[in-house]
């Protein structure tokens, strides 16, 4: 199953690559941002945002009362633990 996963941005690491630093349940992950960013959106205007990624891109962002309600959701279905695995494990 492909999932979007919400996680917050926690710095920008590479302004001009679009590369951002996010952070779930933990676990530390560099992804693009190039999907959430806009003429009136720069870079450092999402840290502490919320986004939804995927195969490290973030694709949207969102809510933080939507995050922690879809960051549950997945938790009480099993999806979130193997989701941190695995993110878990890709840094390795």
């Amino acid at each position: 199953m492909c999932l979007g996963i919400p996680a917050q941005i926690k710095e920008i690491i590479d302004v001009d690559n679009q590369v951002a630093m996010v952070n779930l349940s933990g676990v530390s992950r560099a992804v693009n941002i190039a999907c959430v960013l806009s003429d009136v959106c720069q870079a450092h205007d999402l840290i502490n945002q919320w986004v939804l990624v995927h195969v490290g891109f973030a694709l949207s962002v969102v809510d933080e009362e939507e995050a922690h309600k879809t960051l549950k959701i997945l938790d009480e279905i099993g999806e979130l633990s193997a989701t941190v695995e695995e993110m878990n494990q890709g840094e390795k």
